[in-house]
């Protein structure tokens, strides 16, 4: 009673709702797929990017979305390989350190964090027979689905570790707040709130323990920008992730229903709300 409970609260609200209209409209059409799927580069004009319905859809994508914001100008992991035949991944050749995701879902699900053959993940090991028999079962699972063997990036300090994430909500240009996560595994870590002026901020979102003050990223002006940048081509409300590493702010992904809305405090709720009625109203 008190999962179901708590279950109902963390998704009711105005902002959830929106959120789950958002996620119906995108996703419950013939075409949705097709159109996240469709393959992009940075080169490609405006006019392609921008040729559908929703076609913010396409970011969705997350090798699309490297390309676009590569496009706009941001810094992005290197990609080694790409593909779904994962037996023509040719090991040898990766770097000793490497980042294995898919381009479609959410969570961080099916990501490997790779330390030598240690994800830092999950905390297990694998052989490289392993991770091509993980990968080949998801593909088989998804016609649409790639992988992307993509760089490790190094935090500020030089350092190969789980690197912190700067979650940007973003409302057609301006920062309602962003969200700091010192991320221990893909659901447990400690995060904390701030505005544009790094204030710290009440909780938007309940969904890790509190963290101490966090300082400031040495590129936080260039993530800052760079978000704005992005989120007023991009137009609707989206979450837009940074990371902030030794060569400066890292692009990491687009997000525009995050948590499906869940975990969503009062405050954060009428925060969000409030910046989608004065920024994007009358947008999905």
């Amino acid at each position: 009673m008190l999962n179901y409970l708590k279950a109902y609260l963390d998704y009711n609200g105005a902002y959830p709702a929106r959120i789950r209209a958002r996620h119906n409209h995108f996703w419950n059409t013939p075409t949705a797929e097709i159109v996240r799927n469709t393959v992009l580069q940075a080169d490609d004009s405006f006019s392609n990017w921008m040729d559908a319905a929703d076609w913010q859809r396409k970011l969705s994508n997350k090798s699309n979305a490297k390309e676009f914001a590569a496009k706009l100008g941001c810094k992005t992991a290197k990609t080694y390989w790409k593909g779904r035949n994962i037996d023509c991944v040719d090991f040898s050749i990766l770097p000793e350190n490497y980042v294995i995701r898919p381009t479609v879902g959410h969570s961080s699900n099916m990501v490997f964090i790779m330390k030598k053959d240690f994800n830092l993940f999950d905390k297990k090991h694998y052989t490289e027979q392993q991770i091509r028999e993980c990968l080949k079962k998801e593909v088989a699972q998804n016609p649409h689905l790639e992988f992307l063997f993509e760089e490790f990036l190094k935090n500020e300090n030089g350092k190969n570790e789980i690197l912190t994430d700067y979650k940007f909500f973003c409302f057609n240009g301006e920062v309602a707040c962003i969200w700091v996560i010192d991320r221990l595994s893909p659901s447990e870590g400690y995060s904390a709130f701030y505005d544009e002026n790094w204030v710290p901020m009440k909780r938007v979102i309940e969904k890790y323990p509190p963290a101490q003050y966090q300082n400031q990223p040495q590129c936080f002006a260039e993530m800052l920008r760079q978000a704005k940048a992005m989120s007023r081509v991009y137009q609707i409300f989206v979450r837009i992730d940074f990371y902030a590493t030794n060569d400066g702010a890292v692009f990491g992904e687009f997000t525009p229903t995050p948590s499906m809305g869940g975990g969503t405090t009062p405050f954060g709720q009428k925060l969000l709300i409030s910046y989608w009625d004065k920024y994007c109203k009358g947008m999905v």
